[in-house]
């Protein structure tokens, strides 16, 4: 098939999504959930060679580590897809209403957006992700997973279209363009009225391409420069279990921790510690000319150093006056993602959230909880760092748009 092909077929199975009922999309859930299950061996395999050739290329290590599909993550996957088997069904809930005074009743209900295009790299647990919550969301989705990851998404697909048969719906409400390399990618972004809504998921390159050059709406997924700012009253308990884990739990993810700021009046209390720590676990420190004092093992930070996401074991350090300054750098080279305060004050924690500009913004936790699993939806798109109608992690009823119904008797205006 061309992809002019692939798409018309995937508008043409919106039909049987949009109608299909909730048990029977659920049914379809489960089976992909076995066939993950039972063909994990299948899908190593062809992971490997994926991994094999990046190793070839020079991938970075960060990039191989998103690539990755092993035994865990694919029966991890298998259970993201059943947490999602157990959300409510988005499709048909009533937003709101109301009767006017000539008696026309009006009821706005979520509705599928019909065909989502998802253009993304390295990441074969997208392939799954986000075809399994378009599935509960009555959405066909046509996928470009990338040259890196084209073996593992082959038989990704595979499956979910066979998942999807054995439930009775359309297979080609999954469907890749993977063979069509960057052309199938230039031809989704160029499908206005095939495709309904178009997701980057990967580099700042990537995403920047997608939103300049599509004619299809882009709901746009962002990078993340993260940033943890430890104000005077941060524990050093609290700040070195925070850190360690925001940046080192898995360095490679858009919630992993790029940038520590810490309030110089504690700084001479905390960096030593966390420091250590830090360099214990192989991570590389840039820092200002204060940090390098109290850390002899860090290399002097950049002005690219402050705008850089590193999804590798590096971080960004710097240490600000207070928390105005704190804040003040934070606006100039967030990202928007997610930013924590390390606090004691309920003043500087309340400031903190009021005045940071970002999807998600936090006090006292883990930059590593943004993440659509965490937050309870089984899975995620990817995280929104837009201000559209998503913003944050998306789950399902991000993969949903609104009609009015109105109901009459007979009115005419006036």
């Amino acid at each position: 098939m061309t992809v002019s092909e692939i798409l018309q077929n995937a508008k043409r199975a919106t039909k049987s999504l949009a109608g299909a009922s909730t048990e029977q999309k659920n049914i379809a859930l489960e089976n992909i959930a076995k066939l993950l299950e039972q063909n994990a061996s299948k899908i190593i395999s062809a992971n490997l060679l994926d991994l094999e050739r990046a190793k070839q290329d020079g991938t970075a290590q960060g990039l191989i580590d998103r690539l990755r599909l092993d035994e865990s993550r694919i029966f991890g996957l298998a259970a993201a897809i059943r947490e999602i088997i157990g959300l409510p069904d988005p499709i048909g809930e009533n937003v709101s209403g109301k009767t006017l005074a000539n008696g026309l009743r009006l009821q706005q209900i979520r509705v599928p957006f019909g065909v989502i295009g998802v253009i993304y790299e390295a990441r074969p647990n997208v392939t799954i992700d986000i075809t399994a919550l378009a599935i509960k969301s009555g959405n066909c989705v046509v996928l470009r997973g990338g040259s890196a990851a084209v073996n593992s998404n082959a038989a990704l697909v595979e499956l979910l279209q066979e998942g999807l048969a054995e439930a009775g719906l359309d297979p080609a409400a999954a469907q890749t363009v993977d063979p069509f390399g960057r052309d199938g990618a230039l031809q989704m972004m160029q499908a206005r009225g095939l495709i309904d809504v178009l997701i980057p998921r990967g580099s700042a390159g990537l995403i920047k391409t997608v939103v300049e050059e599509s004619k299809v709406p882009v709901i746009e997924t962002g990078d993340g420069v993260v940033h943890m700012f430890l104000d005077d009253s941060a524990t050093l308990e609290m700040s070195l279990g925070l850190v360690l884990n925001s940046k080192t739990q898995r360095p490679s993810v858009c919630n992993a921790l790029e940038t520590l700021l810490v309030h110089e009046q504690a700084a001479s209390r905390l960096l030593p510690g966390i420091g250590q720590g830090l360099m214990a676990a192989g991570v590389k420190i840039h820092g200002c000319e204060k940090t390098m004092s109290l850390l002899p093992g860090a290399v002097l930070a950049t002005e690219e150093s402050w705008a850089t996401e590193y999804l590798a074991l590096e971080i960004s350090v710097r240490v600000v006056k207070d928390l105005d300054q704190a804040l003040g750098h934070i606006a100039r080279y967030s990202t928007r993602h997610t930013e924590s305060i390390v606090t004691e004050s309920l003043a500087n924690a309340q400031r903190f959230l009021d005045e940071v500009d970002s999807a998600v913004v936090m006090v006292n936790a883990a930059t590593r909880f943004t993440d659509g699993g965490e937050f309870g939806f089984g899975a995620e798109v990817g995280i929104s760092t837009q201000k559209l109608h998503a913003r944050g992690p998306m789950g399902l009823r991000e993969l949903t748009s609104s009609k009015w119904l109105i109901r009459g008797s007979g009115q005419v205006r006036k």
